[in-house]
């Protein structure tokens, strides 16, 4: 029953924080990074937003949630009853890392936490899911990175948690002010449907009529 209370408890908190990114924190970029900052001195870039007075620091936006991408719910049955909700996964901690490259470009490291959380009807294992980090400019994507993370959730635990630096992705000079940095936990896309029969296969043959007593069926012209 403690172990269903904790559960329980994780799922209730998780479930009100879908859909909002939570604050970068210092102490975790430094852990993400080994302690390397944006090029301007290894400080850890500012939550205010990023500082343009020196042409030689990098822009540094936060992080986004792209809509629908905070969370991946998996149901015992139809979705929405979280009575029967196996597991949940979601964001925690995020932090970014942005450094001036040659010609003006930038490179862009987002390092993520990923959370597992139980649900009522979930039981401990590995649950995998796919991260998608993106940079954009104008809603357009200019570089994309998707992996897939796995979140272990031992026995007698209702929660896990992983830790995900992304590979460097480089955003082009004339688009170094001004870009996004976006993330997302994306569901698989659905399987392609099987193609249907065609209407000869489906159909059934249609027996030949049975001759009448006494005659002899006519012969095929």
């Amino acid at each position: 029953m403690r172990k269903r209370g904790q559960a329980a408890a994780s799922l209730a908190l998780a479930l009100t924080g879908i859909g909002a990114a939570q604050a970068e924190s210092g102490s975790f970029f430094k852990n993400m990074f080994g302690g390397v900052g944006t090029s301007s001195g290894g400080e850890v870039p500012s939550l205010s937003g990023p500082k343009l007075q020196d042409p030689e620091e990098a822009y540094c936006p936060q992080i986004d949630v792209r809509d629908g991408g905070a969370a991946m719910q998996a149901f015992a049955g139809a979705a929405g009853d979280n009575s029967r909700l196996r597991h949940q996964l979601t964001f925690g901690q995020m932090s970014r890392e942005c450094t001036v490259r040659a010609g003006g470009a930038v490179g862009v490291r987002v390092g993520v936490q990923v959370r597992a959380l139980l649900g009522p009807a979930g039981a401990p294992g590995t649950f995998e899911a796919p991260l998608t980090v993106s940079l954009k400019y104008n809603d357009r994507v200019v570089a994309s990175q998707t992996r897939r993370v796995a979140i272990a959730i031992p026995a007698g635990a209702a929660q896990g948690q992983t830790s995900v630096v992304a590979d460097e992705l480089l955003v082009p000079a004339d688009m170094a002010v001004g870009y996004d940095i976006e993330v997302a936990l994306a569901g698989t896309p659905p399987r392609p449907k099987a193609p249907a029969r065609s209407a000869a296969r489906r159909a059934k043959p249609v027996p030949a009529e049975a001759a009448a007593p006494g005659e002899t069926p006519a012969a095929a012209q």
